[in-house]
């Protein structure tokens, strides 16, 4: 009989892998819970190809129920309150508390600044990403007026916000081309261009290519606020729109606050390059939740997937009492963007290509991935 418990509380990129992991080489002694608010994980990689109906929703999806069952762990579906450290317990709102021996901490994050302006009915911030679709198509469905055109406005300047303009043309394209001729898309951005941390190259291409699809970029154009019909801009300027996706950089999540663990100064929980809290060595944190203090990486799902080996490493060493690895994010990586024409923008180093070869590499790569974690 199990005498120690791991939980893993979100189950994003690092903490499914500890699933997977776990119904083929359990921990010793240990029982495996999954915490989440979502009965679904969803792929962040196929969110914008699934706007764009390029694939089935259930595609990117994975049933944590599923998951959870194959790896003889229990799911548990609440919203997290509180972490006692001195009784190691986890307590909710709507469930009884849970004891931990170590747990692992992968909620995600939200994007900045989306709580200023939740009242508006004009948001849809881009997450949480299991609800982003439907929560999206009933906006626009209510919002769409007969012989009026459609105005969305992206407010974010990273790549997550290009993939999504050109995927949601790309939708409406299919749906009807007369929608999509009425439908009309605007990018803000507090940064001089988009898609910062490209090369200028690419981002002068992705520059051309969102201009020939009609697609405007506002540059400099930092929303202060949104209101019933329109947002305005840190010039004081106004712009009326009828949909507000809000898809700007990573901020920490609201329960991230809750759990007493020592922060970065942006809210994410502060790890050693183990992945350990800096405050107590039994909570991990990882992907976009953790920062690494000694070596901070950007937020992004690639660095989520590359700390997945060394979290179950750890784990296991943890309960072992050997030694825990240490992880290294790497400087570059390959990047690949949506861009809702059955093409993908790549780019690698020096190298920058838009073909259609690209997209079929995306998606060889994506439903690779997760499918690796989908039960049938």
């Amino acid at each position: 009989m199990a005498t120690q418990n791991v939980i893993l509380l979100g189950i994003g990129h690092t903490n499914a892998h500890v699933v997977k992991k776990w119904a083929s080489e359990p921990i010793a002694d240990c029982s495996l819970t999954c915490i989440s608010r979502f009965p679904t994980a969803t792929y962040s990689g196929m969110l914008p190809g699934t706007l764009g109906r390029q694939f089935q929703d259930d595609e990117m999806r994975i049933h944590l129920e599923s998951l959870a069952e194959r790896a003889g762990a229990k799911l548990i579906l609440a919203d997290t309150e509180r972490l006692d450290l001195e009784s190691g317990m986890i307590h909710f709102s709507d469930h009884e508390p849970i004891s931990f021996n170590a747990l692992s901490v992968g909620v995600g994050s939200m994007p900045a600044g989306w709580q200023d302006h939740a009242d508006s009915p004009l948001m849809v911030p881009i997450k949480p990403m299991q609800t982003f679709l439907t929560r999206l198509e009933q906006h626009l469905d209510g919002a769409a007026q007969p012989n009026s055109p459609l105005r969305v406005s992206v407010v974010g300047g990273g790549v997550a916000s290009v993939e999504i303009a050109f995927c949601l043309l790309q939708q409406f394209a299919k749906r009807d081309q007369k929608k999509a001729a009425d439908l009309s898309i605007e990018i803000f951005t507090s940064s001089d261009r988009v898609a910062d941390g490209m090369s200028d190259r690419s981002i002068r291409r992705l520059e051309t290519l969102l201009s020939s699809r009609g697609i405007r970029v506002r540059p400099g154009k930092r929303v202060t606020d949104v209101g019933q019909d329109s947002i305005t801009t840190e010039d004081g300027q106004t712009h009326q729109t009828d949909c507000v996706i809000w898809a700007t950089g990573a901020a920490a999540p609201p329960v991230l606050g809750k759990l007493g663990l020592q922060t970065d100064d942006r809210g994410f929980i502060a790890t050693s390059p183990t992945l350990q809290s800096l405050t107590d060595p039994r909570v991990f944190a990882v992907g976009d939740s953790g920062t690494v203090i000694e070596s901070p990486s950007p937020k992004a799902g690639v660095y989520a997937v590359r700390q997945s080996p060394v979290l179950w490493h750890n784990l296991r060493a943890f309960f072992a009492g050997g030694p825990l690895e240490s992880f290294q994010p790497q400087s570059d990586f390959l990047k690949l963007l949506n861009t809702g024409d059955g093409k993908a923008f790549l780019e690698y180093g020096p190298l920058s290509v838009h073909s259609r070869w690209c997209w079929h590499l995306k998606t060889w790569i994506d439903k690779r991935f997760v499918e690796e974690y989908q039960v049938a």
